[in-house]
C-alpha cells in the first residue's frame, strides 16, 4: 500500500479508493492488481470496477454489502498487492498505418519538432504504452507515455469528427479513437483494429493495466485487414 492510499464514499453504492496523486507505471500496476483481487473476492456483490490513472471506483451491490466491506476489502488488497508478473497485463499490438491520407497532422507534428516524419513513426512505434485509463467513450485508452520529442499539445480547435481508429497524441499521451467524435488530438496514423465492440468477447482488446505497442504497416496492408482512410471531410473538419 502506497503512503498516500486513502478511501473515500462515492455516493450510496460506490466508494473510491485513492493511490496517490499523479499516475506512473508502479501506480497502475498496484491498481490492476487491487483491481484483480477485489473482483475475486466480492464476486457477486461487485457492480462495477473503473480504474483510472491513480484511482479505482468500486460499485457494489448495496442489497448485497456496504461500504464498511468493501472498504475492508479494498485496504487488505492494498496491502498484499504486488507488482509481479502474475498482476500484469497483457501486451497487445496494434497494426498503424502513417502516412497524409491517415495522419493529417503528421507532417505539422513533425515540423513543429525538429524531426522527418520517418523519425516521428520511428519514436511512436520504440515505445511500449501502458494503459492508464479507459474513458472518454467506451474503448478510449490512454495510452501513456510518448516520448517527449513528439509530445505536442491539444489543437487549438478540436475537429468536429475524429474517424473511428484515429491514431492521436496529445501532451505526452497517445490512443486510437473508437468510434467517429469530436476531438481535439493531433493526428498521426489509423489503426484497423476495432477498439470497442459491444457484441465482442471481450468487447475491447486492451484494458487498464494492459500494455501496448504499435506496429508500422503500410497502406495496402491496412485496407487488406478492414481498415477506413480519413476522407478530406473529416480530416478537414
Amino acid at each position: 500500500m502506497t503512503a498516500t492510499f486513502s478511501i473515500d464514499r462515492a455516493g450510496e453504492s460506490a466508494v473510491i479508493a485513492y493511490f496517490g496523486t499523479s499516475s506512473s507505471p508502479e501506480v497502475s500496476a498496484a491498481i490492476h492488481a487491487v483491481a484483480q483481487q477485489v473482483r475475486r473476492e466480492l464476486g457477486g456483490e461487485l457492480v462495477d470496477l473503473i480504474p483510472s490513472y491513480a484511482s479505482l471506483l468500486v460499485v457494489y451491490d448495496p442489497l448485497q454489502t456496504d461500504h464498511h466491506r468493501v472498504g475492508d476489502v479494498l485496504r487488505t488488497a492494498a496491502n498484499n498487492s504486488v507488482t509481479s508478473s502474475s498482476t500484469a497485463g497483457k501486451l497487445v499490438t496494434l497494426p498503424a498505418y502513417y502516412g497524409e491520407d491517415s495522419g493529417p497532422d503528421l507532417g505539422s507534428l513533425a515540423a513543429t519538432a525538429g524531426l522527418s516524419v520517418e523519425e516521428v513513426i520511428r519514436l511512436h512505434t520504440g515505445m511500449e504504452y501502458r494503459v492508464y485509463a479507459i474513458g472518454f467513450a467506451p474503448g478510449f485508452a490512454y495510452l501513456g507515455e510518448v516520448d517527449e520529442r513528439i509530445a505536442a499539445p491539444r489543437l487549438a480547435t478540436p475537429r468536429l469528427k475524429v474517424p473511428r481508429g484515429a491514431i492521436a497524441i496529445a501532451d505526452r499521451q497517445t490512443a486510437v479513437y473508437p468510434a467517429t467524435s469530436p476531438g481535439g488530438w493531433n493526428l498521426i496514423g489509423m489503426c484497423p483494429v476495432a477498439m470497442f465492440d459491444p457484441d465482442g468477447n471481450p468487447p475491447m482488446p486492451v484494458n487498464v493495466g494492459d500494455s501496448v505497442r504499435f506496429e508500422a504497416i503500410d497502406r495496402g496492408t491496412f485496407l487488406e485487414l478492414g481498415g477506413e482512410l480519413i476522407t478530406d471531410a473529416v480530416a478537414g473538419s
